[in-house]
């Protein structure tokens, strides 16, 4: 809900700014005419901004430009791509990423190029209670088009009935190797006690919290309420991991941007698209 009534206040800002000429007002966002073009205002303006294939006012720029995909632009627009109140403007880890992605074989986003993930935190109806729940998408190719889909899910209940216990601990709970000589009668251990019954299952085995979303959901357990927040997690470039969150705020650096940029070598991002999509 709080998204969307940010984007229909941003809309009524660009409205009643195109109808008057002055600056405008969302509460307490002051937004001049020159806010307004460099607000990064869409993810997918992000994505342009981020490759060059817009510019800090607003244009798009044709391939044919000479300006598109241009490194040199590049290394001049990214700054602003930034959340400056973190980053500063000279800050050495911006300076390194910016160096990195505008080399010779430059890195570019693209919408349909994966390994890329939407963080939707929502509140549902649990219980009786309003509880949290962190919702993961990824788009997917669909015939001619894309959409959207769940990939996974983090709900702190789920994950209380899944603890990850001691390895001693673990090591206690097992079937002999020789049951299948006793017709398994020893099996009724693995149900004496329900909260480790996951000790029985094979080492390779997770839980699938998707699944047990989906069976709530079913059941009528968890009703859905409304949208809180929204950020992107991003693992497209090449050796680097970054969120773009949502600044809502005046000035120049405002709108969709770099919130937490980390070095991370692909090996090790591995288990992180696990996380997003197991």
């Amino acid at each position: 809900m709080k998204a969307y009534l940010r984007h229909i206040a941003l809309l009524v800002t660009i409205l009643l700014w195109v109808c008057n000429g002055i600056a405008q007002t969302i509460g307490d966002f002051k937004m001049d005419e020159t806010e307004l073009y460099a607000m990064t205002k869409q993810m997918g303006q992000f994505m342009r901004r981020f490759n060059y294939e817009e510019d800090q006012f607003g244009n798009q720029l044709n391939p044919k430009d000479p300006k598109y995909h241009n490194n040199e632009m590049r290394r001049k627009s990214l700054p602003i791509l930034f959340d400056q109140e973190k980053y500063g403007k000279q800050t050495e880890l911006q300076r390194y990423f910016i160096e990195d992605v505008t080399k010779g074989d430059s890195t570019f986003m693209t919408f349909l190029g994966g390994r890329w993930y939407s963080e939707v935190s929502c509140t549902f109806r649990y219980n009786g209670r309003d509880v949290n729940v962190i919702l993961f998408l990824a788009v997917e190719k669909e015939g001619l088009g894309s959409k959207w889909v769940l990939t996974n899910v983090y709900f702190s209940e789920f994950n209380k009935l899944f603890p990850n216990g001691e390895m001693a601990e673990r090591e206690k709970h097992f079937l002999h190797p020789m049951s299948h000589e006793l017709d398994f009668m020893n099996i009724y251990k693995a149900f004496q006690d329900p909260d480790v019954i996951e000790y029985y299952a094979s080492k390779e085995y997770q839980p699938d919290y998707l699944t047990l979303f989906f069976y709530e959901i079913k059941k009528g357990k968890l009703v859905f309420q409304h949208v809180d927040s929204v950020k992107f997690h991003v693992l497209q470039i090449k050796d680097w991991y970054f969120e773009v969150s949502w600044f809502n705020r005046s000035g120049l650096n405002s709108g969709w941007l770099m919130s937490n940029v980390i070095y991370m070598p692909e090996k090790e991002k591995i288990n992180l698209i696990k996380f997003y999509q197991p």
